[in-house]
């Protein structure tokens, strides 16, 4: 799944780029927003691949917004304004929609992003170990990926559930840090305080994931995740 956001001022518009992302099933919409500044906070609590960006905007502009920004996601400009484009193509962007969008165009950037995210998720995945180390009991402790059987959030610190012990490795960290540092084929957030690892899943309901006899809350913000991996979009 590519995780995005949609900023836009015009109501109208925002409401269209909604309604047209709900349409793309390889898409998990994070949030949206209408205006940069409360985007910047989605971004600090969340890891979003993909953003959907108008350009004009009141306070800071989309391309500010761009320039602004160190790491950069994939990027959408969506404006009503044609000169701007190659301003936006010197940005890097990965593509450039006038409005009105028609949903063939729509879908046809969509996809284009999407060969991207699995083009950097295929030279990320041959770059990252099957570990990880992490600050625990006055220690870097390693932990293989395979060993992990799921990961819950406990306010400033996560807990992970292992394997090969009884007892699970506390460790202070953001949710948002170490759900970045695994690997999007493996593992799978399936609510604020949850991320499981896709091989030890044994069963999927409405609202729960089940470990063998252990049930997990399943939230709405990540159901659409859960549900592409079933297949049952």
């Amino acid at each position: 799944m590519i995780r995005c956001i949609a900023i836009d001022d015009e109501p109208l518009a925002l409401e269209l780029l909604v309604d047209n992302i709900s349409k793309v099933p390889f898409l998990q919409l994070i949030d949206s927003c209408d205006n940069v500044m409360d985007a910047m906070k989605v971004m600090q609590q969340r890891p979003v691949d993909l953003i959907f960006l108008d350009i004009q905007m009141p306070g800071l502009t989309g391309l500010q917004f761009i320039e602004s920004m160190t790491v950069k996601p994939m990027i959408i400009l969506i404006t009503a304004y044609k000169q701007y484009a190659l301003e936006g193509y010197n940005l890097d962007v990965t593509d450039y929609l006038v409005k009105p969008v028609p949903l063939d165009r729509f879908i046809k950037s969509c996809n284009k992003a999407k060969q991207l995210f699995e083009l950097k998720s295929r030279q990320k995945s041959s770059l990252k170990p099957d570990y990880i180390f992490v600050n625990a009991d006055y220690s870097m402790i390693k932990i293989t990926l395979a060993d992990i059987i799921y990961i819950e959030g406990l306010k400033d610190y996560i807990s992970f559930h292992l394997k090969s012990a009884k007892h699970p490795l506390i460790t202070r960290m953001p949710m948002k840090t170490i759900e970045e540092q695994l690997p999007e084929s493996k593992f799978i957030r399936i609510h604020k305080s949850y991320i499981v690892s896709v091989s030890y899943i044994t069963a999927i309901k409405k609202s729960s994931v089940f470990i063998d006899s252990l049930e997990l809350p399943l939230s709405d913000t990540y159901r659409h995740a859960v549900s592409a991996l079933t297949g049952n979009l």
